[in-house]
């Protein structure tokens, strides 16, 4: 057992100014420390820095504790004391030119991090030189932010894809029906048909979807995509087609994307939140051979060419000589060739920069994407799937593909509503739900009242992905709802990168995980090369499912078979990924760098504020300055003023935004991603 009193003594051959800059840094700490998942600066008490960390992990306690800095004599001795614990870290500098030589003294280091209470003194003294030795890292420059999961080891992800589906259930034990199973991929690959191919010869009478007005069973999800394929081939589509898709989330979607798979047909998987003249342009660059349409959206294709075929997919035309989905399907038959290779879904990008870009999916070639996201998220087989998030949206539909492997029931709902979803969590006692962020939030917003009305304790697994998860809302719906909440890290292009499981986010709620089996993740710098652990760099990720490219797009940049995120980010020290944002967001302020996310997040904790988005602007003094566009709560008092000491205090002050806006809401695309671009310079409410 640790003693009261511990003394640890380092050497490093740095300058001791760069280290003992690096110790006065708040965000140090979590970066380098393990057991340390947050410290953020509250304010400053009698001149003296006061600090707040979140210290410790659930198995071992997470603690909040207060750290006022005092400083003794400048570049030579600093104290880290918590007043609630008396208990105190005393740090001492010494050395010359390149040689830093550091003693510390811990006082009571068990009452204040339950991390260490079950270490001896040497462990202890480990741990610290351990941190100071990654402190030193960053000095040096040290290439170590590379987190590998089996990634380069190509018989050890064998192995674990393996072990991963045998004690998952996704392959049964029974030769019979695994046979069976396998036929079905054989057949159509490991893609949405091969799924519910497989899926129909182990549990044909098991309900596949349930949406809204219809349920389809795993032998009737088979047998009408067949027809439909068939039906799809009588008209003229064929192998190297690509036919547009744009619908909401309902059975007859789905139906449409298995069909054209089987058939060899792409599909674009068109949002439906692009403006008309958006979804034309599409519609030409990837020279659609027809369009499959709901009822409610055809006012967005009306003005396309009528050469192009138009066939309606929720059972509401709006003419009644237009071809429904269910007619194709009465008339198809079931014969038809099977080409060389099943289509592929041509996924669009968020397009919150700029004009979406048409991403080519792969084809998984194994079962290495279900291992990959079960060996994080360990759901079970035979459940039942909410899936509120589009279809049309990589994460959407990458639930939709993972159902089929776990043989899910599969809840379907045309337009999200937060009250909606918690009933029908209630009803059919879902044990996963698959989200973006905004789905979250809505979820949170609804009064306590509402929320308490229905039962949601088969709840297991609450997976969002698409857009940061504020670390206040973390908190937040975790009190809620339990822990349950897992976020996914990824994007069109690379899939997934990382998750962070309940665990994760309790320990540090901003953080966005560790990779999952078959992963690997590296920060690198402009040269390629990994920086040091807590430095922050260019996300690069390597996986079996990096996108086939764009469809008239230059692809984004590669590093040792890795494709770069577009994000900016760093890894702490026990390898989980924290993204700072995109590296566009990034401002230069008074030649300082300075970042949206951090404001972001400060702001997501003042009870007065219901949603938040920070942007650079343009700067005649700085170069270039911060403005936040901030939703209150109803009721609230908040006023510029108050945003800007806040953040004064919180952060510094090249991260005050000079600019404060208030709004009625952000706005935000079909997704729910909040579309930056179109704040500045876009109507507000008021502005400061």
């Amino acid at each position: 057992m640790v003693t009261d009193l511990v003394d640890v003594v380092a050497e490093f051959p740095i300058a001791r100014r760069a280290l003992w800059d690096l110790l006065l840094e708040p965000q140090t700490y979590p970066r380098v420390f393990l057991g340390v998942g947050a410290c953020e600066r509250l304010h400053d008490v009698d001149g003296h820095p006061l600090l707040e960390l979140r210290i410790g992990s659930p198995q071992t306690e997470i603690r909040l504790r207060q750290i006022r800095v005092v400083v003794g004599r400048w570049y030579e001795s600093f104290e880290l004391q918590c007043p609630g614990t008396s208990s105190f870290a005393s740090v001492r500098l010494s050395g010359e030119g390149e040689r830093t030589h550091v003693t510390i003294t811990l006082f009571a280091p068990a009452r204040i991090h339950p991390y260490v209470t079950q270490m001896s003194n040497g462990e202890v003294i480990d741990w610290a030189r351990s941190g100071l030795r990654r402190a030193a890292d960053l000095v040096r420059g040290t290439p170590t932010s590379v987190a590998v999961n089996a990634e380069n080891s190509p018989v050890r992800l064998q192995v674990g894809v393996a072990r991963q589906m045998m004690s998952s259930g996704v392959l049964t034990s029974r030769p019979d029906l695994a046979a069976k199973q396998l036929r079905g991929l054989a057949k159509w690959g490991f893609n949405l048909a091969g799924g519910y191919a497989a899926a129909a010869a182990h549990s044909p009478d098991r309900l596949a979807l349930v949406a809204d007005g219809s349920t389809r069973t795993f032998r009737e999800m088979n047998d009408r995509t067949d027809a439909l394929a068939a039906a799809m081939a009588s008209v003229g589509l064929g192998a190297g087609d690509a036919v547009g898709l744009l619908s909401r989330n309902h059975a007859g979607m789905v139906e449409c994307m298995v069909s054209a798979g089987k058939l060899g047909v792409d599909v674009a998987l068109l949002n439906a939140g692009l403006s008309g003249r958006r979804i034309e342009e599409i519609v030409q660059r990837h020279r659609l051979s027809a369009l499959f349409v709901d009822g409610d959206l055809e006012e967005l294709v009306r003005y396309l060419h009528s050469d192009i075929p138009r066939y309606n997919t929720d059972g509401r035309p709006t003419s009644p000589e237009q071809a429904t989905v269910e007619d194709l399907v009465a008339t198809g038959g079931s014969e038809f060739r099977r080409p060389s290779q099943p289509g592929r879904l041509i996924v669009l990008t968020s397009g919150t920069s700029g004009v979406p870009k048409g991403a080519r999916r792969p084809h998984p070639k194994g079962f290495g994407t279900v291992a990959a996201l079960l060996s994080r998220i360990p759901m079970g087989m035979d459940e039942t799937m909410l899936i509120p998030a589009p279809l049309f949206h990589t994460w959407g539909l990458a639930g939709l593909q993972l159902s089929t492997a776990l043989r899910a029931t599969v809840l379907l709902s045309e337009r999200f509503d937060a009250e909606e979803c918690l009933r029908k969590v209630a009803e059919h006692q879902a044990s996963t739900m698959i989200v973006v962020p905004t789905m979250v939030n809505r979820i949170l917003d609804l009064p306590a009242s509402v929320r308490e009305r229905y039962d949601t304790s088969s709840l297991r697994h609450v997976v969002s992905c698409g857009a940061p998860l504020a670390g206040a809302t973390v908190l937040r719906f975790m009190d809620a709802y339990g822990e349950v909440l897992y976020n996914v890290y990824g994007s069109t292009e690379v899939s997934w990168a990382t998750i962070a499981d309940p665990d994760d986010l309790l320990t540090s709620p901003t953080t966005a995980g560790t990779p999952p089996l078959g992963t690997k993740v590296a920060v690198l710098g402009p040269d390629h090369r990994p920086v040091p652990r807590g430095a922050t760099g260019h996300i690069y990720v390597g996986n079996h499912m990096l996108f086939d490219g764009y469809v008239n797009a230059a692809p984004p940049d590669e590093a040792d078979g890795m494709l770069d995120t577009g994000d900016l980010g760093y890894l702490d020290a026990a390898g989980r990924l924290f993204v700072a944002g995109r590296d566009d967001e990034m401002i230069i302020s008074g030649g300082e760098n300075v970042f949206p996310r951090p404001v972001e997040e400060a702001l997501a904790h003042l009870p007065q504020v219901s949603e938040v988005a920070v942007v650079g602007v343009p700067d005649h003094e700085f170069g270039q300055r911060l403005a936040a566009f901030v939703v209150k709560r109803e009721g609230s008092g908040l006023d510029p003023d108050m945003i800007r000491s806040y953040i004064r205090n919180r952060l510094s002050r090249f991260s005050v935004p000079r600019d404060v806006t208030f709004l009625s809401a952000l706005p935000r695309g079909e997704t729910g991603k909040i579309l930056k671009r179109m704040l500045v310079g876009g109507p507000t409410e008021r502005t400061v």
